[in-house]
């Protein structure tokens, strides 16, 4: 397994820390140009509750910096918009935002979270043109590949439109990260093995892959799904041992971005037990050494 911590270090020779950045995007599956409402489980924060508050980039830039100032001394970062959906809107726009973060001396990468089906041509000549500056990450929401949990969680685009999506990508040169949530509601353990599986024998291939438990957040429609009709949830030991299972399905040269995520305290309804990331990780990364 290769993380990405490795990753960075490899190749800038330093740790490299993100800097959660908002470009003023919405999402098309918000807006009513996909669909309404968003995916289920996503947020009114569109998955971006940590990111500095919208703004002038370079304000942004400060606060974020901030934030992570007590752990870190880092002299380069990746400047990451993740909420919501980073290459939906005007590609004029949203080239002036990007090219004023990946010009500064302080930023080593640019990282964008997106939807597959919004990548048509002028933002993907716009995201050709920052590749040449410095690396462009473009990560990918898929979370399953399972097409009836994906209109069960309202994800609003079939696989193959993720698969063209990796194919220009890839093409274009850009590096591609992929989000994968496990224990969606109605999956199983071969369910999410099969994601991986999938993942695995992609061509061309994913470059990396986050992995991150399902968080039941307050305000979500399947806060209201949970709350009506519970259904199961991954224990925190059944959840180690599939994303261990998933890492040796994977192939070396995938990059581990992330094997567990921490979701805003104040909305987290189930499951409490990922409120503990670190006991989570050590979790993880124990069976993996008894794999070993």
């Amino acid at each position: 397994m290769r993380t990405l911590s490795e990753y960075l270090k490899s190749e800038y020779g330093e740790k490299i820390y993100k800097l959660s950045l908002c470009s003023g995007c919405t999402c098309p599956n918000r807006d009513g140009t996909v669909g309404t409402g968003g995916c289920t489980f996503c947020s009114e924060g569109g998955s971006g509750e940590f990111a500095a508050a919208p703004g002038p980039l370079s304000e942004q830039i400060i606060d974020a910096k901030k934030r992570i100032s007590a752990k870190t001394h880092a002299k380069r970062y990746i400047a990451y918009f993740q909420s919501f959906t980073n290459t939906y809107g005007d590609p004029a726009r949203l080239r002036r935002i990007y090219r004023e973060a990946i010009l500064r001396d302080d930023i080593a990468v640019l990282s964008l979270g997106t939807r597959p089906d919004c990548l048509g041509e002028e933002i993907m000549d716009v995201l050709r043109e920052l590749n040449q500056i410095k690396p462009v990450w473009i990560e990918l929401g898929l979370q399953t590949i399972h097409e009836k949990t994906a209109l069960r969680i309202n994800r609003g685009y079939p696989l193959p439109v993720f698969e063209e999506a990796v194919r220009k990508l890839k093409q274009a040169g850009l590096q591609v990260i992929v989000h994968v949530i496990l224990s969606l509601p109605g999956e199983d353990r071969e369910d999410m093995l099969e994601t991986a599986r999938y993942l695995s024998a992609l061509n061309p291939g994913i470059d990396g892959i986050k992995l991150q438990m399902l968080n039941i957040l307050e305000g979500t429609a399947m806060a209201e799904e949970y709350k009506e009709h519970p259904f199961p949830l991954l224990t925190m030991e059944e959840y180690a041992e599939i994303v261990c299972e998933m890492i040796r399905i994977l192939p070396d040269d995938i990059v581990v971005h992330r094997m567990t995520g921490d979701g805003p305290g104040n909305l987290l309804i189930a499951p409490e037990w990922v409120r503990n990331k670190k006991k989570v990780l050590n979790t993880i990364h124990r069976r993996l050494r008894d794999i070993d």
